[in-house]
C-alpha cells in the first residue's frame, strides 16, 4: 500500500493527468509505475479474479490514452481514475455472466465468488472481504485502504452519500462478526 497521504496522493494523480493531456509519455509511465498496484487491488474486488482485474485496469489506461484530457479536467483524478476501473470491471462482468452460467449448467457447480472464497483462505482479512456482498467490499476498499471520503466513494459509484455510509456501516458489522468467529475458531479468541 502507498504510504502517502490521501492529500499528497491526489496531488500525484493530478500531476500525472496534467502530463498525460500535455502528451507526456513519462508522466503516464508514472501514473502506471504508481496507481497500478492500487488500481489493480480495487477491480480484483469488484471482479473477484486477478486476470479480470488486469485487463480492467488495461481497458482503463487504454482508454485514458485515447483521451487524455479528461482525467485532467476532472476535480478529482484519482476518483475519476477509480471509476475508469469499475466501469471496465462491470462490462467485464456483464460479459463474463453468461458464460459463467453455462458452465454452472453443464457442471452443476458454481463459479460465483463463494466457490472462490472457499478455494482461497490463504489470509482471513481477504477471505472476510469477499463474503461481504461487492457492494459493500467495494465501499470498505475505497474507505480503508483509498483512503477516500464518503462523498468521494459516491462520486466513484455513483450512489448517494447516504447509500455509501450504510453500506460501509453493513459491512464492518459483518466483518466484525466474521473476524471474530475466525478469532475464535483458530484460538487467538477465548469466548
Amino acid at each position: 500500500m502507498d504510504d502517502s497521504s490521501p492529500t499528497r496522493w491526489a496531488d500525484e494523480i493530478a500531476g500525472c493527468a496534467t502530463g498525460i493531456a500535455r502528451g507526456e509519455a513519462s508522466a503516464l509511465e508514472q501514473l502506471f509505475d504508481r496507481a497500478a498496484p492500487r488500481l489493480l487491488r480495487y477491480g480484483l474486488t469488484l471482479v473477484r479474479r486477478r486476470e479480470d482485474a488486469e485487463d480492467a485496469v488495461q481497458a482503463a489506461l487504454v482508454r485514458l490514452t485515447r483521451s487524455p484530457q479528461v482525467l485532467a479536467a476532472v476535480q478529482f483524478p484519482w476518483a475519476y481514475l477509480l471509476r475508469m476501473v469499475r466501469n471496465e470491471a462491470l462490462r467485464i462482468l456483464a460479459r463474463r455472466r453468461p458464460v459463467l452460467a453455462l458452465w454452472d449448467d453443464l457442471t452443476g457447480r458454481t463459479t460465483g465468488p463463494n466457490a472462490v472464497e472457499l478455494a482461497e483462505r490463504d489470509a482471513e482479512v481477504q477471505t472476510a472481504l469477499r463474503r461481504l456482498p461487492a457492494d459493500q467490499a467495494e465501499v470498505v476498499i475505497l474507505k480503508i485502504w483509498e483512503g477516500m471520503t464518503f462523498q468521494e466513494i459516491a462520486t466513484v459509484t455513483g450512489e448517494s452519500l447516504n447509500t455509501v455510509a450504510s453500506r460501509y456501516r453493513y459491512a464492518l458489522t459483518k466483518l466484525q462478526s466474521t473476524l471474530r468467529r475466525v478469532a475464535i475458531e483458530v484460538g487467538y479468541v477465548v469466548e
